[in-house]
C-alpha cells in the first residue's frame, strides 16, 4: 500500500470523517495539540536555556533535567496524539503540504538531536553539572534544540494558512 492510499484510507475511518465534519471536535483537538506543544517547547526550552548557560545558572544541569524530561514526554505524547488525529482528518491535504512536511521533517531532527545528546554528552554530565563552563557538544545540542523547536512551531503555524 502506498503512503497516498494510506492517506486516503485514513482520512475515510469513521474517526477522521467525524473530526472532519463535526463543529467541535477539531477546533477542540487542534486546542489540545497546541496548548500540549506550547507545554513541550516551555519544558525544553528551559533545559535548553541552561545548556546554555542563559539560565538557571544557580541549579545543577541535571537538577533541570530531571525535573523537565516528565513534563516534556507527557506533554509530547499528548501533542502527537493529537497531531495524528487532526492529520487523519485531512491526511491527503496535509501530506501534500510543504509546511507540514517541513515540520515533521524538523520534529525527526529534533529526535536525531535528543537521541545523540542523550547517547553521547548527557552521560557526561556528572564532570560538568554544575560548572560555569558547559562543553560545546551541550550547547550545540541545546541551542540546535531551540532553532528546530521555534521552526517547528513556525511550520506548524503555517500548516493553517496553506491547507
Amino acid at each position: 500500500m502506498s503512503i497516498q492510499h494510506f492517506c486516503a484510507w485514513l482520512e475515510s475511518t469513521h474517526l477522521a470523517t467525524s473530526i472532519r465534519v463535526s463543529t467541535w471536535l477539531f477546533p477542540t483537538i487542534e486546542t489540545i495539540h497546541v496548548l500540549a506543544i506550547v507545554l513541550v517547547v516551555g519544558s525544553i526550552a528551559r533545559f535548553d536555556l541552561r545548556l546554555l548557560n542563559l539560565a538557571y545558572r544557580d541549579r545543577k544541569v541535571s537538577e533541570v533535567y530531571e525535573e523537565v524530561v516528565p513534563w516534556t514526554w507527557v506533554c509530547f505524547s499528548f501533542a502527537a496524539i493529537a497531531g495524528a488525529l487532526l492529520f487523519s482528518s485531512h491526511a491527503t491535504t496535509y501530506y501534500h503540504n510543504v509546511p507540514f512536511r517541513m515540520k515533521m521533517l524538523l520534529l525527526l531532527l529534533s529526535g536525531a538531536n535528543t537521541a545523540t545528546f542523550q547517547r553521547w554528552t548527557y552521560p557526561t554530565v556528572a564532570r560538568w553539572d554544575f560548572e560555569a563552563r558547559i562543553p560545546s557538544a551541550a550547547k550545540l545540542a541545546g541551542g540546535l534544540s531551540l532553532v528546530l523547536w521555534i521552526f517547528i512551531v513556525a511550520f506548524g503555524r503555517w500548516i493553517g494558512f496553506t491547507t
